[in-house]
């Protein structure tokens, strides 16, 4: 019979931050120079496996897959096999995912500036430039610092500044965004990190 190489272990197709990931962990008894090679599969094309070109080869045990899905919302899945010294393990394959529905979400970052009585609010993505064309948005909070009352705008859309108006506020404000995405149902990052403005009261 053919000797193998063990195969590899915990094959996940996992998301965080935007992306979606293939992770899993060497077999039992993998020699050190041991390297991975990933292919990928979607279904709406069953049988046809695809290479994954940044993921040939390699020593790691994860492949950011987010830029090689031809659609975000087809189900695909992905396999690994291991390779080392002419030898071959068996692929192994992870389950069938969709970016669009799957995707677990980051915060987004906040850049906010405060100009006369006008708080303005721009919010980045940290997104791949192949999932820009979602309809990402986020939901913004805005608080008195150390109050427990908070003001909520929602689903603004991803490139639009945000502006709220401060003439009738003084003191010290806090604002937080976080990201969403409508697909069944709206789905929500975490909150960003606060980011505080002093506000003067004209007049």
């Amino acid at each position: 019979g053919h000797a193998h190489l063990p195969s590899p272990q915990n094959v996940t197709l996992l998301s965080k931050d935007f992306d979606m990931i293939l992770t899993w962990m060497p077999g039992e008894g993998s020699p050190p120079d041991v390297t991975y090679t990933v292919k990928r599969e979607s279904q709406d094309r069953m049988g046809k496996w695809i290479k994954v070109p940044h993921c040939k080869n390699i020593p790691s045990t994860s492949c950011n897959l987010t830029c090689e899905l031809p659609n975000l919302f087809i189900k695909f899945r992905a396999r690994v096999k291991a390779i080392s010294r002419g030898l071959q393990s068996r692929w192994v394959e992870s389950e069938f995912k969709e970016y669009h529905l799957d995707v677990e979400l980051g915060p987004p970052v906040l850049d906010v500036s405060v100009k006369e009585t006008l708080i303005l609010v721009n919010v980045s993505f940290p997104v791949a430039t192949c999932v820009e064309s979602l309809h990402w948005m986020y939901d913004l909070d805005l608080w008195e610092a150390g109050s427990e009352k908070k003001k909520r705008y929602e689903n603004i859309f991803r490139k639009n500044t945000m502006t709220l108006d401060t003439t009738a506020l003084s003191g010290n404000y806090c604002l937080s965004a976080r990201s969403s995405i409508q697909n069944i149902y709206f789905k929500h990052s975490k909150f960003s990190r606060p980011v505080c403005v002093l506000l003067n009261r004209r007049g």
